[in-house]
C-alpha cells in the first residue's frame, strides 16, 4: 500500500494481458554513464541474442516489463532509461545522436558488440539515429508505432497532461487525472504506469522522474524524417498499434515500403503504447523477428 492505493503486481498485470510467464523475478538494476551523465537500466538477463529496448518519451525502461517477461529466456534482453527519463540522470544534451550514443555506451558496458534493437516512438527515433550512424553494432531494428509523418497534433491533449503534472500529495492524485484524460484506460495498467513514472519524496508525496523541462520538438521531427533513409541497410518491423492516432495505416505503409527488408505488423486492440496496450501480441510479434 502507498496512501490510499494498491500498486498492482506486476506479474498479475502481465498475466491478466495474456502473457506467459515462465520467470516472474525482477529484472536487476545496472548503472553506468557516458558524456558526464549517470544513466540506468534493466537487465532482464537470458544468453539468446543481445536486444536493448528504449521507450518513449516521458516513459521509462519499465514500460517493457510485460513484453520482457514474456520474451524473458530468448534473448538476452536489456531494458534503458534514456537520459532526462526514469531513473537516469537529468542533462543539458537531449539531442537524438547524444541518446544515441548513450545507447552504444550500455552496449560497450554490457559487452555487446552487435545488438537488437526495439525503439518505441522517441526510442524508435534513437534506435534508427543508431543504425544509420553504427549500422556494424546493428543487426536489426523494431520500430513500434513511430515513422516520419506521425500525427503530431493528435498527441496535444497527452502532451499537454504530461508537461502539466507535477509533485502530488499521493499517487492515487496522479492516476485520478490520469483517468480523466483517458476514462476508458485500465485503471491497474494506469496506476502501475504511474508508479514507474513517479517517485516519493521523504517528505511525503511524489515526484515525477522526468525532467520536466520541454522536449525539443522540432528536432525530434526533424529526425523523424531522416529515419528512411537510415534503415535502408537492415532488416526492419515496424508495429503500428491498430488503434493508434499518432500512427496512421498509410503512413506506417509508406514508410515501410521505402525499407528494402522491411515488414508491417498491426497490433489489435493497441494505441500509441503498444508494450503496455496488449504486450501478447507485441511479444508474438517480436518473437518472430529480433529475437531469432
Amino acid at each position: 500500500m502507498t496512501g490510499q492505493i494498491t500498486i498492482p503486481s506486476m506479474t498479475e498485470l502481465a498475466t491478466s494481458l495474456g502473457v506467459r510467464i515462465h520467470d516472474p523475478a525482477p529484472p536487476r538494476d545496472i548503472a553506468y554513464s557516458h558524456a558526464g551523465c549517470r544513466l540506468h537500466g534493466l537487465d532482464w538477463g537470458g544468453t539468446g541474442p543481445a536486444v536493448l529496448l528504449l521507450h518513449g518519451g516521458r516513459l521509462t525502461a519499465h514500460t517493457w516489463d510485460f513484453v520482457c517477461l514474456g520474451l524473458r529466456g530468448e534473448a538476452r534482453l536489456v531494458a534503458l532509461d534514456l537520459r532526462g527519463h526514469g531513473d537516469s540522470g537529468w542533462s543539458d544534451d537531449y539531442r537524438i545522436a547524444t541518446m544515441a550514443e548513450d545507447v552504444l555506451a550500455a552496449a560497450d558496458h554490457l559487452g555487446f558488440d552487435r545488438v537488437r534493437l526495439v525503439g518505441m516512438s522517441l526510442g524508435g527515433v534513437v534506435a534508427a539515429h543508431i543504425a544509420g550512424t553504427h549500422p556494424d553494432r546493428v543487426e536489426r531494428l523494431a520500430l513500434i508505432d513511430v515513422a516520419p509523418g506521425v500525427d503530431f497534433e493528435s498527441t496535444r491533449r497527452m502532451r499537454t497532461f504530461i508537461l502539466g503534472l507535477g509533485p502530488a500529495d499521493g499517487l492515487e492524485e496522479v492516476v485520478d487525472a490520469a483517468m480523466q484524460v483517458n476514462p476508458l484506460a485500465d485503471r491497474a495498467i494506469v496506476t502501475y504506469r504511474m508508479s514507474t513514472l513517479f517517485r516519493p519524496v521523504p517528505e511525503g508525496g511524489w515526484v515525477p522522474k522526468w525532467d520536466p523541462r520541454p522536449p525539443d520538438f522540432p528536432h525530434i521531427l526533424a529526425a523523424l524524417e531522416r529515419i528512411p533513409v537510415q534503415l535502408t541497410g537492415l532488416p526492419v518491423l515496424l508495429v503500428r498499434g491498430g488503434r493508434s492516432r499518432v500512427l496512421p495505416q498509410s503512413t506506417a505503409e509508406r514508410l515501410v515500403a521505402r525499407i528494402p527488408d522491411g515488414k508491417l505488423v498491426v497490433v489489435p486492440d493497441a494505441g500509441h503504447n503498444v508494450q503496455e496496450d496488449n504486450p501478447a501480441a507485441l511479444i508474438t510479434a517480436l518473437r518472430a523477428f529480433p529475437t531469432r
